[in-house]
């Protein structure tokens, strides 16, 4: 019963996070300009934005914490998996997708946004510099998201879910 619950909380902060990733790059990066060419984006920048952006970085820890717990509790193996060792090798490239994309989240993504909805001081060179930068690691995290949810869901586990390899 254990298993199931952290398996859950892992797949639901996943949805969350992945689905504010995709809200990011499919809806706000599209609707943002024309939300500036109609004199309507300071809501978005202002209150949107920062506190999807809580729940986006939070949602990714949280994902991955749950993830590292249930290879440990499972008896998948935490090292197996990043060494891509044995029948862990499945879960352990998804494990890897996935840690990519936490430290794009809380190394680029984060400290670029900061500057760019100026939660910290910074001038229009540095801030397009940052909008930049964010953009390319979102950019990133969702074209790693495909192959991650791939071996996330279909890899062998205690549980005897789907084999792939």
């Amino acid at each position: 019963m254990e298993l199931i619950f952290i398996r859950w909380i892992h797949i639901l902060a996943g949805i969350v996070w992945i689905g504010l990733l995709y809200y990011f790059n499919f809806v706000q990066a599209v609707a943002l300009p024309k939300a500036k060419a109609d004199n309507t984006a300071a809501g978005i920048t202002k209150h949107v934005a920062p506190q999807a952006l809580v729940w986006f970085r939070w949602a990714a820890l949280l994902t991955w914490v749950m993830g590292a717990i249930y290879l440990v509790r499972a008896n998948i193996g935490f090292v197996d998996a990043f060494l891509l060792q044995g029948p862990a090798v499945p879960i352990g490239i998804g494990a890897w997708l996935g840690t990519i994309m936490l430290l794009n989240v809380w190394g680029l993504i984060w400290p670029n946004q900061k500057k760019v909805l100026g939660l910290v001081q910074a001038d229009d060179a540095a801030k397009a510099k940052a909008a930049r930068i964010a953009f390319l690691a979102s950019r990133t995290n969702t074209m790693l998201s495909i192959p991650m949810l791939f071996f996330m869901i279909t890899s062998t586990t205690a549980h005897g879910l789907p084999r792939i390899f």
